[in-house]
């Protein structure tokens, strides 16, 4: 690092490059498959619970509000969003 230019040592001082590798590796993939296919069919309970529970527009309404608030907060924390 001592013989490296200003921006040569930027290029390694890079947020991306120093971040922590956040990619999910496992020698066995049947816990996450497993996993993943039993919170699909939980979500799919409670879509199902949510639709039939919904009695006029306005509880609709407030439904969609907080489902787009979700949304808009996963896209605020989401980590290879640009500042």
């Amino acid at each position: 690092m001592a013989n490296m230019t200003g921006s040569d040592r930027a290029q390694y001082e890079r947020p991306e490059l120093a971040a922590a590798d956040r990619t999910m590796r496992v020698a066995n993939r049947r816990p996450v498959l497993v996993f993943s296919a039993l919170g699909l069919v939980l979500l799919a309970a409670l879509v199902y619970a949510a639709a039939w529970g919904i009695d006029n527009w306005t509880q609709g309404l407030v439904l969609g509000v907080i489902v787009l608030t979700a949304i808009g907060l996963m896209i605020a924390v989401s980590p290879t969003r640009r500042a």
